[in-house]
């Protein structure tokens, strides 16, 4: 334990079980869009995608990691219609 307390008091915690399952979730959805903008040929579907994917490592806040994903996935769903 003594690592981690290292690591907790240079500011680096560990994410919670909530924000890893919220970024695998909208990671996978991501990628379907993704795939699903690139068969269908809808570019905007296809960005939406990459952003779901990419967005979990710029948030560290995991409220805000699910209200982003919903966001994002809301859309991608809309454009994909």
């Amino acid at each position: 334990m003594n690592e981690l307390d290292t690591l907790q008091g240079m500011g680096l915690t560990l994410p919670s079980p909530a924000y890893l399952f919220g970024a695998l979730l909208f990671g996978i959805f991501g990628i379907v869009a993704w795939r699903h903008g690139r068969r269908n040929e809808r570019p905007v579907t296809q960005w939406l995608g990459l952003a779901l994917m990419l967005y979990p490592y710029a948030v560290s806040d995991t409220a805000l990691l699910y209200g982003v994903g919903a966001g994002l996935t809301a859309l991608a769903w809309h454009q994909a219609q």
